[in-house]
Formats: C-alpha cells, structure tokens, sequence
C-alpha cells in the first residue's frame, strides 16, 4: 500500500515537473526579430540576395525573392523543407538547421526586408492586366484566386505566399514539383496544392506561371552590398 502512494507520487511529480518546462518553454516562446533574423540570414543571402541567380537543381531557373513575403508563409515553407514534405537537399540542409525560432526571426527580416531598397516590386494595389484568354480559363480551372487572392499578392491566410511578380521559372519548377511522387529529393506534398497542379500539363503551368510573373505585387530581392 506505502509502495503504491509512493509511486503514485513520484509520478505525479514526474508530471508537475512536464508541465512546469512545457509552461516555460511556452512562456520563453518569442515573435519573430527582424534584427536577429539580418543576424542569421548568412546562409540565405548566397542566393536569395543576388537578383537573379539561378539555381541549378533539378533544373536551372531563378531563386524566389521573398523580401516582402508574408512571414507566416516563409516559417511554413522552411518548416515543409525541414519535415522532408517539400524535397531539395540544398533547402532541407538549411531548414534542418534551424530552430523554430531562427526561423521566426528570419521571416520577420524577410518580410520587413521588402519594405527597404531593393529590386523596385511594382505595387500591390495596381491593377492586374487582364488575361489572354486561354489563361483566364486555366486560370478558372485552378481557382488560384480563392486562396492567393484576386491579385495574387493578398492570400486569404499570410501562410499562404504571395505570387504576383515572382520569377516565372521559379513559379514553373515549384509547380512541377506539386506533380512528383516518389523521388527522393524532388516533389512536394501539399494536398491541396497536388490536387491544383496534377491535371495540368507542363505548357499550362509554364502559361499559368508567366502571367503571374507580370503581375504587380511586394516581392524583390535585395542585393547585399557584400558577404558578412
């Protein structure tokens, strides 16, 4: 019986004490830091702050800019690399590295980063050119609009991004890769994302891709005067 209670005790400790560090990791949680995201951005601006450069897997096209992308989508798609459900070793290498809190920090510099010099991003709230009208109806079919908004730079959730004026070849290759299964380091894995991109065949993506490249919209690259 003495036994008993004093198990029952030393468990009930044993959860006192759970609850206490996961209240303190809580409470020690912080919002993003743009001045400890320009601390950590290093290893981003090799290619995310050289407009236009190009990657080269699994094919050559330009890195996104992301100055001006919405946050909540920056921490969202580094966490999708990190859990391996989007595949790019490059990327996967670097996400892996990374604390929820270094990436917190990293996409509130991203964000506000936009808002500085940089590669001048047409405005937002310009008014998109209308579709050819092959476009308009791939357009339809896809229901872009009701997830990245009618203009494509106002998502109905900020972990959604931003696509107007993003590089077309960026845009062609994240689409493609909605369409891979089973490759190890190639493909992503979101639901609803696979479900929009599969019934398109590559030259639809490539037109869908271009005219949202010519979009106005926030996103830039911002050239760094030099390595730190």
């Amino acid at each position: 019986m003495l036994g008993t209670m004093k198990m029952k005790l030393a468990n009930l400790v044993v959860a006192l004490s759970f609850g206490i560090a996961a209240a303190a990791i809580a409470q020690d949680a912080k919002p993003g830091d743009a001045a400890a995201g320009q601390k950590k951005a290093d290893m981003c601006i090799g290619c995310h702050g050289i407009p236009g450069y190009q990657a080269s897997f699994p094919e050559v096209y330009k890195v996104p800019k992301i100055a001006g992308q919405n946050s909540k989508y920056i921490v969202a798609a580094l966490n999708g690399y990190k859990k391996g459900e989007r595949k790019h070793p490059s990327m996967r290498g670097i996400a892996g590295s990374l604390s929820d809190q270094d990436m917190a920090d990293l996409a509130v510099h991203f964000e506000q980063l936009g808002k500085s010099d940089g590669e001048q991003a047409k405005p937002a709230d310009a008014a998109p050119a209308a579709p050819p009208a092959d476009v308009a109806k791939l357009l339809a079919q896809a229901n872009c609009a009701s997830c990245h908004g009618a203009n494509f730079s106002t998502p109905i959730d900020p972990s959604y991004p931003k696509l107007a004026g993003q590089y077309p070849d960026y845009l062609y290759a994240a689409l493609r890769a909605y369409q891979v299964d089973h490759n190890a380091v190639l493909g992503r894995s979101n639901a609803i994302m696979m479900g929009m991109a599969r019934p398109f065949k590559h030259a639809e993506i490539k037109a869908l891709a271009q005219y949202i490249s010519t979009l106005p919209g926030d996103l830039k690259t911002v050239a760094q005067s030099r390595f730190r």
